[in-house]
């Protein structure tokens, strides 16, 4: 009963480390994105709200990652402040052996590796999805995120624009050509002075109107039909293409994965599902592997450093692992090693120097 309270304090002593490291590491990470975010809010014009749907997104895609880091940041938290204090040495004092001191720490590894193997394969496809199509939205909801001045662009609605002055506010644009070849058998080329882009309020993304003024209309079948205009309205909409585009592999759900193996799709496309399966359960068990390293740098006897340095380690661990990671990834999508090998080679390595770690302290 005693041994079974100290571990209860010792794993309740691990959560607020946790939700701080979640909260540190998911500052480090939006602090990457702050440029990305300074596009949305000053070239696409997004509000407030929509920034934050955004930034929730973007954190929501990020927490398979952010779990195993935030774990090994509680784990050194707490560990290593038992070894500070020499806590340690006064629960072997009683008896406590060093396989029921580390148990708090494998039994939230464990959890926390359960509910990222759900995130990553259901909640962080679900964020990076909806913030792809999000994304997709804004791209057209000015045209100056899209159209250059001088500069034939391809990226509104389809159309190939062409202005020579864009006005980025008012979305005001001076001598214009459109080739529009939407419908490819009756391809058309507009010629106009001026010209704006309102988008719709409610769907910006996907309908909008281009109203052009003094210019005119030319096709070309068997004969050339010019029709000169004062004022012409083109309705640009796009209701379902987002929604309808393939997903981005981080957007891909477990059923998204079985579905594609099931179908035996060409090797290139094989070796991207098995990355991407693979990669996901190893950031899951990666929690126990951080976990077990946790513990082990944690309580080295010798250690008796301010709490300031559990950090530092902490970083230095986890850089030192998706460094690992990143090239061990490298070679599964180059085809050198199997996905089922590679993309377990840091778990692999990681894990023996934590067992080899905790074997010494226990000798």
């Amino acid at each position: 009963m005693k041994n079974m309270r100290i571990q209860l304090a010792l794993f309740l002593e691990m959560l607020p480390g946790f939700l701080l490291g979640m909260s540190v590491f998911l500052m480090i990470i939006l602090m990457f994105q702050i440029l990305r975010l300074t596009e949305f809010a000053l070239i696409h014009g997004v509000d407030a709200g929509t920034l934050s749907e955004i930034i929730l997104y973007i954190c929501i895609s990020m927490l398979p990652a952010l779990f195993p880091m935030s774990l090994l940041f509680a784990v050194l938290w707490t560990y290593g402040r038992l070894s500070q204090d020499s806590e340690i040495i006064a629960l072997r004092a009683c008896g406590l052996s060093m396989g029921t001191i580390m148990i708090p720490a494998l039994v939230l590894g464990l959890l926390i590796g359960l509910v990222s193997a759900q995130t990553s394969f259901e909640l962080a496809p679900w964020g990076n999805r909806r913030f792809e199509v999000l994304f997709s939205n804004l791209k057209q909801t000015k045209a100056a995120a899209t159209i250059k001045a001088g500069t034939f662009s391809e990226g509104l609605f389809d159309l190939v624009v062409y202005a020579n002055k864009i006005d980025s506010d008012t979305n005001i644009m001076q001598d214009i050509f459109i080739y529009d070849e939407r419908d490819p058998k009756l391809p058309l080329t507009i010629i106009a002075k001026t010209g704006q882009l309102k988008p719709d309020p409610d769907t910006p993304g996907h309908k909008a109107l281009l109203r052009l003024e003094n210019g005119s209309i030319h096709r070309k079948t068997e004969t050339h039909t010019k029709i000169n205009f004062e004022t012409f309205d083109v309705n640009l909409s796009d209701p379902l293409e987002i929604q309808e585009r393939e997903k981005s592999a981080q957007s891909w759900t477990w059923s998204d994965i079985q579905n594609q193996l099931d179908l035996n799709p060409p090797k290139s496309e094989m070796i991207k599902l098995k990355i991407e399966w693979n990669k996901r359960m190893a950031i899951s068990i990666m929690c126990v592997v951080f976990a077990l390293i946790g513990v082990a740098l944690g309580i080295q006897p010798h250690r008796r450093a301010a709490r300031s340095s559990g950090f530092m380690i902490c970083l230095a661990v986890i850089i030192g692992y998706w460094v690992l990671y990143v090239a061990c990834e490298g070679l599964a999508r180059g085809g050198q090693i199997s996905p089922s090998i590679s993309l377990w080679l840091p778990n692999i390595g990681f894990g023996s120097f934590a067992l080899y770690s905790l074997k010494k302290i226990w000798d």
